[in-house]
């Protein structure tokens, strides 16, 4: 009974019963059938405080030029421009990875993000490459979403399977609402991932957002976003990780 009594608590510690926000049903149901996405019942909630994001951290950009990073997927432009990194769309590119030239498991990872130009980004981790058509380098794998604060839905700080089959963890409970609350138009928003083992949290700002389970991608390289489009101007900043054992 004992034992019983425990595992009730460890198993509801780890679960919560979520409903769909209101104003998210019609997101709900354009998502709903992706390949990852998770029945709302079963999504894990975070409610951890954001990590302590300074002691122990390695810069990853060194404020000078994009040495340690690698241009992946498109043609997109990346510059180094003093404490920043600035990724601009280039009209008829593919998605455009700048990406780390070392592979990370166990982490926590942070950085700022601006929009000068809005459009929708985020941040690869434990992220792969495969061969895509016309034999296009392709960049797959788990999203932190950092999506253009006007699209008005919320799920910055979500995670999107990135060419591997949707949203893992789209921000659409009614458990989520602070998180879809917590991006700033304008102004730098800081994303935070915490990756230990198949377990994955995000924070917005600071606001708890994603808590995800996957075994699937447990190593790879950290990538920013430039999504394929007509127009986006993102600035990068603080880019920094933590390696845990």
């Amino acid at each position: 009974i004992i034992k019983f009594f425990i595992l009730s608590i460890i198993v509801t510690s780890l679960s919560y019963a979520g409903e769909v926000s209101e104003n998210q049903q019609s997101w709900y149901e354009k998502y709903k059938k992706q390949k990852n996405v998770p029945d709302p019942a079963k999504q894990l909630l975070n409610t951890d405080k954001e990590p302590n994001l300074t002691d122990g951290f390695t810069e990853l950009y060194n404020g000078k030029d994009l040495s340690g990073w690698v241009v992946k997927g498109g043609t997109c432009k990346f510059e180094a421009k003093g404490d920043m990194i600035v990724g601009t769309c280039v009209k008829g590119s593919p998605g455009t990875y700048l990406s780390t030239e070392k592979d990370y498991d166990n982490f926590i990872f942070t950085c700022d993000l601006k929009w000068i130009v809005e459009s929708n980004s985020g941040v690869m981790f434990r992220a792969k490459t495969k061969k895509g058509k016309k034999d296009r380098e392709t960049v797959f794998g788990p999203q932190a979403e950092m999506e253009s604060p006007s699209k008005g839905r919320g799920w910055s700080g979500g995670v999107y399977g990135q060419a591997c089959g949707g949203f893992f963890y789209p921000l659409w409970l009614d458990a989520h609402k602070e998180a879809r609350a917590a991006l700033k138009k304008d102004d730098w928003n800081r994303i935070t991932i915490e990756a230990k083992g198949k377990v994955v949290k995000t924070w917005i700002n600071g606001i708890p957002a994603a808590h995800m389970i996957n075994q699937e991608y447990l190593k790879g390289f950290f990538a920013l976003q430039i999504h394929a489009g007509t127009k986006g101007t993102v600035q990068f900043r603080s880019l920094k990780v933590k390696e845990l054992k």
